[in-house]
């Protein structure tokens, strides 16, 4: 049982604030209002008043999510894509926030990945585990097969 009732007034400041701290998706924002005891038809109005003052972005949002991920996680597109999919992120702003990453960047960061890992198996003498240990991390890491298999060829 919720301790607190929120008003509609005190919940819309509610959700500045949070939006405020740090950059919000609409579903992040949703599940905010819903844990403070907010119904569905005003948190539909509360959302809407703050798209409108400019508080919840959601192409801002997928933008700065993506670039965060990428320079600070090194993760590759197809992870972040998932990412942003999991946090209902619209295919139109997954689209735009992929294709604010640098493609320079993106090659040159998935090279470095690339020597570092094959730094840390000069130990392994079999190529094919060698390679296939390659090959799992990057793509684990959110590079895409193709790119990968172009630099494991390499070897």
């Amino acid at each position: 049982m919720k301790d607190k009732y929120y008003s509609k007034e005190e919940a819309l400041q509610k959700a500045k604030q949070y939006c405020a701290y740090q950059e919000r998706c609409h579903s992040e924002v949703k599940e905010k209002l819903y844990s403070i005891g907010i119904y569905k038809k005003e948190a539909d109005e509360i959302l809407s008043e703050l798209i409108s003052e400019n508080y919840l972005n959601e192409e801002r949002f997928a933008i700065l999510f993506a670039g965060g991920k990428f320079r600070i996680k090194q993760w590759g597109r197809t992870k972040i894509k998932y990412a942003l999919k999991q946090k209902q992120v619209s295919e139109y702003c997954i689209k735009k926030a992929l294709g604010a990453i640098n493609e320079t960047d993106y090659h040159k960061t998935l090279q470095k990945l690339f020597e570092q890992k094959l730094k840390m198996l000069k130990g392994e003498k079999n190529i094919f585990i060698k390679k296939r240990k390659l090959q799992d991390h990057l793509i684990q890491k959110g590079f895409e097969t193709g790119l990968v298999q172009q630099l494991i060829t390499k070897i």
